[in-house]
């Protein structure tokens, strides 16, 4: 089995920051792409950035140049360095990565519980 657990969320101010971790642990023989989604109440859930396994990023256009995606592929972690929070950005944010795992099976839809992040004043 492989687990991701989130961490880091939590009440900002518009304008503040955040830094959201996610731990992966578990069966895992590699780590393909990981990132974050988020789901927004009553909105579909959406990407907001990944990350390959060479360290490729890619980001919504939504919070391209606010917001940092980074992996430690030694500690099965990924993170996210979320500044210039708006409001827009209040959502539940889910950690999703493709991993293979040590019986050789991928797959791709393996997610965390989610983390809340909520900015407001």
């Amino acid at each position: 089995q492989v687990q991701l657990v989130e961490s880091g969320g939590g009440l900002v101010q518009p304008g503040g920051s955040l830094r959201l971790s996610c731990a992966a642990s578990g069966t895992i023989l590699r780590i393909n792409g990981i990132g974050w989604y988020r789901q927004a109440p009553g909105k579909q859930r959406e990407l907001v950035a990944t990350v390959t396994s060479g360290g490729r990023a890619n980001y919504a256009d939504s919070v391209q140049g606010r917001f940092t995606i980074s992996r430690d592929n030694a500690k099965n972690m990924v993170y996210l360095e979320m500044i210039s929070l708006k409001p827009e950005d209040t959502a539940v944010y889910y950690c999703n990565a493709d991993v293979i795992t040590t019986q050789f099976i991928r797959r791709r839809d393996y997610w965390g519980q989610g983390t809340q992040v909520t900015v407001s004043s």
